[in-house]
């Protein structure tokens, strides 16, 4: 049997085969079961604020801007069997939230500061959370 045959049989039974595999993902839509999770961010300083959600290793998107002495407010949902936080799109599906973080507009990035979420933030059913430029670095409290 020739080599021209056998390699292309045998990379067919092999683990790289599954690698382009695609599978059906159920995408969660509504807020069934979820419990609202207000978050409201204020800017307690001179410079404009870019608010974000990374939803997943490669994507992340602004959520809120939020000018100087102003707040803003998003609407966060919470899974308590999960554990996990998230946004809905303009399709009402659910976003899981793996971080939150504000920094200055223009450069949100590298001046990022991560919000923390928990359940503690569940249970009361609130977070309130005030940043601002704090010696050359964003704070958020």
């Amino acid at each position: 049997m020739k080599i021209r045959y056998v390699l292309p049989l045998a990379l067919a039974f092999t683990s790289f085969a599954n690698a382009v595999e695609l599978h059906h993902v159920t995408v969660r839509t509504g807020t069934d079961g979820l419990a609202m999770v207000p978050l409201t961010i204020s800017n307690s300083g001179k410079d404009g604020l870019s608010c974000n959600a990374d939803f997943a290793h490669w994507y992340s998107a602004e959520i809120a801007t939020v000018e100087p002495g102003g707040s803003t407010r998003v609407e966060l949902w919470f899974d308590a069997a999960t554990g996990t936080f998230a946004i809905l799109n303009d399709k009402r599906e659910n976003l899981p939230v793996e971080r939150l973080w504000c920094g200055l507009s223009g450069r949100a990035y590298a001046t990022r500061m991560q919000i923390a979420l928990d359940r503690t933030d569940a249970e009361k059913g609130t977070r309130t959370v005030s940043c601002g430029l704090e010696q050359d670095d964003v704070v958020c409290r």
